[in-house]
Order: C-alpha cells, then structure tokens, then sequence
C-alpha cells in the first residue's frame, strides 16, 4: 500500500502590505498588560488627580494671600496670623504637587516595566518560534531595533498620556470650572477657544509632520541594518578589501538620513512657531481683560495673579503638545511594529491534538514521498522515500544542491513538506510537538555558529544543565580538550562573534562537543568533519563512530571516505534519489556512486 501523504499549505506567495492600524487598535492591545497591575493603575490615577487639584490649588490660595496683603481696616494681629498660615498652606499644596507626582511614578514603575517586559518577552519567544523562513528572508538588524522601539515606545507612551496628556486635560476642566463660575464666561470661552485652537493645529500639523517622523525610522534602520551586516561579515569585507565600499553603502544611509532628520526639525520648528503665536495671543487677550476689570474694580489683585498663574500652568504643558503628541504616536506606531513581529503568523505550528515525543529507544526515521520547494517554481526534492531503521546509520551523498541538507531541515520541522510524510517511530511528524522532535536530535552543521560566549558556554549550551565533568568528557570525545586548556583562560575563553576567534576545524569540534553532550537519540551529521585535516578527521570518526553507536544516524557527506561503514548510502540528485544500498553494493552496481568514487580517489592520489 501506498503510505499516507499529508499536504501542507501552500508556499507563502508575495507580501501584500498590511492595512493601516488605528491608534487605538494599538492601545486596545497594550491595555491587557497594563490592566494585570490594576491596582496599581487606580492607585497612580488617584496620585495623579490628588496632584492635579493641589496643583490648581497654588494659584486659589496664591490670589488669598495677595488679597490678604492688600490693606484692610482691620487690626495687625489680622495681617500677621493670616499670611503666614497661607504661606504654610502655600507650601504644603507645593510639597502635595511633588510628593503626589513622585508617588505617581513610584507606584506606576513596576506596571510599565512589566508591561514592557512582558510584551518584550513574548515577541522574543514569538520570533523563536517563527519560521527559518521568516529568519531568513528577515533582516536581524532592523528587527532587533523594532523589538527596541517597541520596548521604548510602551514606556514613552505611559509616561506621556499618563504624566502628562490626562494630567493636563484634568487640569484645564478644573480651572475651566473656576473661570466660569467665579469670573464671567469669557474668560472660559476664550481659554476653551485657544486650547481647541492650539490643539487643533497641533495634531493637523503633527500628522504631517508624521511622514518625515517615518523617513527618519526606516533611514534610521536602514543604516542600523547595513552597519551590523557590514561588521558580522567583517572577515569577508577585509578578504575583498571592500572597506571603502562598505563605508560608501553606510554613508549613503547616513545621508539619507541626515536629509529626513532635516525635514523633520524645520517641520518642527514651523510648528513650535505656530504654537507660540496661538498661546501669546490667548495670553495677551486673557490679560487685558483681567487687568481691565482691576481697573474697573471688578476684580482684584489676586484674581489677576490667580488667572495670570492659571494661564502659564496650562499653558506650559501644552507648550509641549506638539512634542507629546509626536511621541505618544511615534511611540504608538513602533509598538503596532512590535505587536506585528507578535502577530506575524507561524508558518509551521503544533496541531492543536499534537503529542510529546517520547523515546526510550533510539527511534526509526521515515522520508515518505517527499515533495519540498522553498519556492514556487523550484522544486528541491521530488518523491524522496528512505527509511532509517531503528539504531542505524544511513548516509546521504551527492552533488552540492542536491537536496541533502534540506533533508535535516525537514527532520527538524523548520519546514513542513508540501507533499508526504516524514515519521518518527511511526509518529507523523506534523503530529508531533516540535520541541519534543527537536530535544530528541542532535546535529552537528557543516556551517558552525557559536555564541559570542566562552568555549564552556558553547559546549554546555547542548545540555545547560549538565556538570562540569561531562562538558570536559564531551570535549575529550571532540577531541578539542587539550587545546582549551592549552589557552591562558581555558574553558572560560572568548570565542569572539560567530566563533570568528577559534579556527573552521576548532568550531566544528566545539560542534561536535556540543552534540555529544546533548546525547540524543537521533543523530544529523551535517558535513560534521568538513573543516578538518585528514588527520584530525581520522580521529574525530572514529568518535563519532563511537557515538553514533546504537543511535539512529543521518550522515550528511561529501567525502564518500567518511561513509563507507554506513549500514545504507543513499545518492541523492537533483532532488532525486539515484540510487540506494550499502558501499559495496553501489561499487558494484557501477553507477553514479561509483563514478564519485573513483574521482574522489584519484584526487586523493594526486594530492600532495
């Protein structure tokens, strides 16, 4: 019978740009992280209210003391006592303003940090769990900055609509209030049509001003990128001499930049004039009025300093509006960037039924019609079937591009097949958890990665909780253990970015270190002696023999020499499996495998 074949979505076809998010579809979703700290949030709001009403307090209690001062026919004990509780008052209400203010920001840390920290931690965990597609096609750079943004986008918003955009609307109500109930209604008309008019073109202004806010970020990331990429690939940029280049590609980011950063400042300044003409007039109108009824005996002294003190308390905060309302959107546009890296769909996921891998014996590996492009128009593998039994070793050989190293991709689950199957002791792996799949192989890559760590970082990383004598006893089996402690700080030496300070073959074997120690139950053998010398390659064989030992083994070769003991070879071209049996069998049956022999073996010979 022929198994079963499973099919998997589609490949992902062009991009198509995601509709524009409300500011506040942004807010919506930031919400459930603040509201976890609810009580905190009604105790912050509470400071922040208590702060306000003491805050317009000063200017009420400010005009009592003035009018207290102007002279009265009233004894002097009078003048004496009530001045000096009104300065005591005076100063309580100022100590209020800071204490409730301080304590505002005390209480409403801990939510804004856990916010921040909650959010930044998902998309963290959300982006490991994303695709080798996404990663690949995904610039590190400029998502690492987005992730940034975002994380300094959530404080940035709380402290500006919370410290100050609510603050100040509560405040304009209240001394609303007061200017029209205690003086006439023109004082809170013409107050009311000064704050509309200034926020008005505030946000109008602001919005335009967006666009070059825009250029900034993706001029900014863009050169962020091109700089990071430049120094990863530091070796290659010096192999080429392409330092120049390299600085000219930067430079023309810098310049770009530097443009958009000069658009934004004089769209800026356009916009602080035009709030300081809106506010001058407000002033001056508000003045003249006050003073005229000081004259007209209307009003008294301290009614004049009390709406003077009035006025620059508004006033001063919303000096700052343009500013604040930049920020809050500027920080609402790079958390909608970082809730997107949140939201960006998983291409491959766990089933909703998915079951734990559990293995008390070395597993058999099953390929079962295995048809894979990574795009649509190139296929990579077509009809692929192989089996590898349970605690054997089966060894993958062919041309470069021939499919081979996808199929330890496949086995990873980085990628679902478009059509088959692919088993684990029977288990279809799509019905499978992947990180039970993955706890249960271990690879060693032809293309060795390490952590910018120590060498003992490196090797621990594939089992973190094991001691410090079985990290040694896997570096004795990679045979890299005298050289560490051949360094001055041994296992605790920097390997720099990437590995870049160890050799190919030093790295390999910290690799292959790293894999033993993991002691899976599977096993991908990845080129995993590529970058060794034939007689460092020799030894590490005879380990890695020794370790594929009663494990199931997918050997990954170029070097035929280095499969010859595999209980299978399979010749795998163009995707196609050419031909399938054990070394002596394909040597005898003449074909490809034969051929790659024989050429392998007069270059051998012809070597010096």
């Amino acid at each position: 019978m022929r198994p079963s074949v499973t099919s998997s979505p589609a490949l992902p076809e062009a991009t198509v740009p995601a509709p524009a998010v409300s500011d506040w579809h942004t807010l919506a979703r930031l919400f459930p992280y603040l509201w976890e700290y609810k009580w905190r949030v009604m105790a912050a709001l509470s400071f922040m209210v208590g702060a306000k009403l003491a805050n317009v307090g000063v200017p009420i209690l400010l005009k009592n003391l003035i009018d207290s001062m102007t002279p009265q026919p009233t004894g002097v004990q009078v003048l004496l006592v009530v001045p000096v509780a009104l300065l005591i008052g005076y100063g309580l209400l100022r100590l209020s303003v800071s204490a409730f203010t301080e304590l505002r920001e005390l209480i409403f840390a801990k939510a804004t940090q856990g916010a921040a920290r909650t959010i930044a931690l998902q998309t963290f965990q959300h982006l490991h769990e994303l695709s080798l597609r996404f990663h690949l096609e995904r610039q590190t750079g400029g998502m690492s900055r987005d992730i940034e943004r975002g994380v300094r986008g959530i404080e940035s918003l709380i402290a500006y609509s919370l410290y100050s955009i609510v603050p100040t609307l509560i405040e304009v109500l209240l001394v609303l209030c007061i200017l029209g109930f205690q003086f006439d209604k023109w004082y809170a008309i013409i107050t009311l049509c000064a704050l509309g008019l200034y926020i008005y073109f505030t946000v109008t202004v602001t919005e335009w001003r967006t666009q070059f806010r825009k250029e900034v970020n993706e001029f900014d990331s863009s050169a962020h990128t091109r700089a990071i990429d430049s120094l990863l690939n530091y070796e290659t940029v010096k192999y080429f001499g392409n330092e120049g280049f390299e600085a000219k590609r930067y430079d023309e980011s810098l310049d770009k930049l530097r443009l958009a950063r000069i658009k934004a400042q004089n769209s800026l300044s356009a916009l602080n004039i035009g709030q300081q003409l809106i506010i001058a007039v407000a002033l001056v109108t508000m003045l003249w009025r006050a003073t005229q009824g000081v004259v007209d005996g209307n009003l008294t002294l301290g009614d004049l300093v009390m709406i003077n003190a009035f006025m620059i308390q508004l006033y001063i905060p919303l000096n700052f509006l343009g500013v604040i309302y930049r920020e809050i959107k500027q920080s609402l546009t790079d958390l909608d960037r970082m809730f997107k890296l949140l939201e960006k769909e998983r291409e491959v996921a766990d089933a909703t039924n998915a079951q734990q891998l559990a293995l008390a014996n070395p597993p058999s590996v099953a390929f079962e019609h295995i048809h894979f492009a990574y795009e649509q128009d190139r296929l990579i593998l077509q009809d692929v079937s192989f089996t590898i039994p349970c605690g054997k070793t089966v060894a993958i050989v062919g041309p470069s591009g021939s499919g081979k190293s996808t199929l330890a991709r496949l086995l990873f689950r980085f990628y679902d097949v478009q059509q088959g199957v692919v088993r684990i002791d029977g288990h279809p792996l799509n019905q499978l958890t992947q990180a039970s799949v993955r706890q249960a192989i271990g690879i060693v890559p032809q293309d060795t990665v390490l952590f910018n760590d120590t060498v003992y970082y490196n090797i621990a990383y594939g089992r973190p909780s094991a001691s410090r004598e079985e990290v040694e006893q896997a570096a004795r089996a990679a045979r890299i253990h005298d050289f560490i402690v051949s360094t001055p700080l041994g296992y605790q030496t920097m390997v720099g970015e990437r590995g870049l300070k160890l050799s190919g073959g030093e790295k390999q074997r910290v690799a292959i270190a790293r894999t033993l120690l993991k002691n899976p139950f599977i096993l991908i053998f990845d080129e995993a002696t590529s970058a060794l010398d034939s007689s460092n390659e020799r030894a590490i064989q005879s380990e890695l023999r020794e370790a594929a030992n009663n494990k199931t083994t997918l050997v990954i070769a170029h070097r035929l020499s280095t499969v010859v003991d595999a209980h299978e070879i399979i010749v795998l071209d163009q995707g196609v499996i050419v031909e399938q049996g054990t070394h002596t069998q394909l040597l005898e049956a003449q074909g490809a495998y034969a051929r790659m022999w024989s050429m392998q073996q007069s270059q051998e010979e012809q070597a010096p």
